[in-house]
């Protein structure tokens, strides 16, 4: 609980803070925030990501980046770079299905985005032995094209919530009530909020949700993508189009966090748990629009069908003990079934208004 006192000191002392300054401080504080110290992911974490799911997601990944790679041209040398990496799962599973296309292989130029020690040491673990080069920030990635994936990476991006009150749009923020404990309040109108047409005409008590940290980073990826060619993808869970409403979660061994706090799980215990918000494709595509060509988003199922998961997943399960099968086949039905990841689960590509549309993003028939 030492965060949730180190927070309610600050809010005695100058007010209180935005929902994105708490998600932040949740999420990223140096010596008490969720990711900092520990590994989140599998199943023995609070979450599971397509990657852990199946060694398939990530082998369809590296040949949807060969096959755009071959777009561009087939450059010598390609950036890939992966933001978010989590144990680094998929860019292992990624660079053994690239080494079966040997010209491809030679080419990348691998790079990690992580701010987390104890996850860049999980990465270093499972990349042994292959070099890679890690970085804080996407800035710092070295020039030249670049193949790029974030694999839920903008749902654990700081959002800002706003509550319609009287015809106005407030800040939401935490404040303590008479107990000490962290409650959400109604702060500041903000006037001109950055909502969409649909959602600023939302009625009195509606939530509304926008990710600043999301649409910075959308707007430097399809930049860095004009100016030096390539493509990035982006997997989450959320919205293909913007919509009021609340998507505030927290996350603890695979359920809603289930300490019941008497205003709201989200606040109990910051940093014990997964704090996470649905992606905005919408706004993401507009933040690059203008730019970099914006494909999709569409459907996970959708993509990696296309990409041929069935057939893959098949041939795999030829050479599988029956034991080994049956995972495969699960793991390959939660992936791309409606009920499961295939529909909530979106896939969007930025990429150079050069290239043609990047594999599985073509536009229903």
């Amino acid at each position: 609980m030492r965060l949730a006192h180190l927070l309610a000191d600050r809010i005695r002392a100058t007010g209180p803070i935005p929902v994105s300054e708490f998600m932040a401080e949740a999420l990223g504080h140096p010596e008490h925030g969720y990711y900092m110290g520990r590994d989140p992911f599998g199943m023995n974490g609070d979450f599971t990501t397509s990657p852990e799911i199946s060694q398939i997601f990530g082998e369809l990944l590296g040949l949807w980046c060969a096959l755009v790679w071959q777009s561009m041209g087939s450059p010598g040398r390609v950036v890939l770079a992966e933001i978010g990496p989590g144990r680094g799962t998929l860019m292992a599973d990624l660079l053994r299905a690239a080494s079966a296309l040997p010209p491809f292989a030679q080419a990348l130029d691998v790079h990690l985005i992580e701010t987390s020690p104890s996850l860049r040491n999980r990465q270093a673990q499972a990349l042994d032995g292959k070099p890679v080069t890690w970085h804080q920030r996407f800035d710092e990635l070295p020039d030249g094209p670049l193949l790029l994936l974030a694999n839920e990476l903008f749902d654990a991006l700081p959002i800002r919530q706003l509550e319609k009150e009287g015809g106005a749009w407030r800040e939401r923020v935490v404040d303590l009530d008479g107990n000490g404990d962290l409650v959400f309040a109604a702060g500041p109108v903000v006037a001109d909020p950055p909502l969409a047409p649909a959602v600023l005409s939302a009625p009195d008590g509606a939530l509304a949700e926008f990710c600043p940290l999301g649409r910075e980073l959308a707007r430097s990826i399809a930049r860095r993508l004009v100016n030096q060619g390539g493509a990035a993808l982006i997997i989450d869970y959320g919205y293909g189009k913007s919509a009021a409403g609340d998507s505030l979660q927290a996350l603890k061994a695979h359920k809603h966090h289930p300490e019941a706090h008497k205003h709201h799980p989200v606040l109990s215990r910051p940093g014990h748990a997964d704090i996470t918000a649905h992606v905005d494709f919408q706004a993401l595509a507009e933040a690059a629009s203008g730019l970099a060509a914006v494909h999709g988003p569409v459907p996970q199922g959708r993509f990696l069908a296309r990409l041929g998961l069935e057939e893959r997943a098949r041939m795999l399960m030829g050479n599988a003990t029956p034991e080994q099968a049956a995972h495969l086949a699960s793991g390959a039905r939660r992936l791309i079934d409606p009920a499961e990841m295939g529909t909530l689960f979106k896939v969007m590509a930025l990429a150079s208004p050069l290239l043609p549309v990047p594999p599985g993003l073509e536009p229903a028939e």
